[in-house]
């Protein structure tokens, strides 16, 4: 379902698969910050928990033009500057994000259609996590300009096999931008989304 925005200061919590406009009562949105947090849970293993925010830039096909359409944390900016990961930094502003990505949308090339933000667990296998290890995830979107949170998703199923989630898109809909709070586990990993989305992993 479709959820309007209206002219309020209040942050829109998002339930899974509700988008909502960010651009139609907000023409001026332009520079966005994309918190994401999380909290790992007690387990017996011995190797640190690292989990990595990182962001799909896509064309019409659903696909990445090249390896720079992928930022993360080996590629921490687009060529176009649209959008920029941070890094690790925990700056403990706010709510404490973990870590956070910028987007400025009027940078974004015209050829691009959909940015998708996603988490993934370094090297899970290797480690045997998942994400059922993980609780308190969420995603916020807050306006760059008057540091106001435009929208939050927490995510509140149990992905206990899944090594990788998307968990929102930010997408073209006419002239406008809007969210889409998705919320899928996948069990590949990092790997099975980069070759979803057209990019080779090695």
């Amino acid at each position: 379902r479709d959820i309007n925005k209206e002219e309020t200061d209040m942050s829109v919590m998002l339930s899974k698969g509700e988008k909502v406009d960010l651009t139609k009562n907000n023409p001026t949105l332009s520079k966005i910050r994309v918190g994401l947090g999380w909290d790992t849970n007690q387990y017996d293993g011995e190797a640190d928990f690292d989990l990595d925010a990182s962001v799909f830039m896509l064309k019409a096909n659903s696909k990445v033009g090249s390896d720079k359409d992928f930022v993360f944390y080996g590629n921490l900016a687009h060529p176009s500057q649209s959008v920029v990961h941070t890094g690790d930094n925990r700056t403990g502003e706010g709510d404490g994000d973990d870590e956070t990505i910028k987007v400025e949308l009027s940078k974004v090339p015209a050829d691009y259609e959909k940015l998708v933000v996603v988490v993934t667990i370094y090297d899970a296998d290797k480690r045997l996590q998942n994400f059922g290890m993980v609780s308190n995830a969420y995603i916020r979107l807050i306006d760059e300009n008057n540091g106001e949170e435009i929208l939050r998703y927490d995510l509140s199923e149990d992905f206990s096999t899944q090594t990788a989630l998307v968990i929102g898109e930010i997408y073209k809909h006419g002239n406008d931008w809007k969210f889409n709070a998705v919320g899928s586990g996948y069990n590949g990993g990092l790997a099975q989304l980069c070759s979803a989305y057209g990019i080779e992993a090695n």
